[in-house]
């Protein structure tokens, strides 16, 4: 069984280093994500893997660090940095793992209303792409 300093290190490893079967294989088939900008839950590991792959992209890259870690027995709570388009971004990943160290639930809180409704409109036009394209 996986430590949660352990899931957390995998996480950071993807955040560095993107790689799509790695992200797939963290996920919970039962796995839930809740975004900011969506008002139900998303369930189940296809859709999670979306909108991480797609955050990957929209939050990811050059300028975004993480700047602080709360970490429970099988919980993490890290803020997050980046500057987009001119506007700066903060928020908090919230991740959950099973025994086994899967991520069973993922929530993202950002801030500012500047931030949120930029990223919104970006991941929405990231998320049509992905879904144009063949799996």
């Amino acid at each position: 069984m996986p430590t949660a300093a352990e899931n957390l290190a995998r996480w950071h490893e993807h955040v560095k280093h993107p790689n799509h079967q790695a992200l797939w294989d963290m996920l919970h088939p039962d796995a839930v994500f809740e975004s900011p900008v969506v008002h139900t839950p998303q369930m189940g590991r296809e859709i999670v893997f979306k909108y991480l792959a797609s955050a990957d992209k929209v939050l990811g890259g050059e300028g975004f660090h993480y700047s602080g870690e709360w970490v429970g027995p099988n919980s993490a709570i890290i803020e997050f940095h980046n500057v987009i388009n001119g506007i700066k971004v903060n928020g908090i990943d919230m991740i959950t793992w099973n025994d086994a160290g899967q991520i069973t639930h993922f929530k993202v809180m950002v801030r500012p209303l500047k931030a949120i409704q930029m990223v919104h409109q970006m991941m929405g036009e990231m998320l049509q792409k992905m879904a144009s394209q063949p799996a």
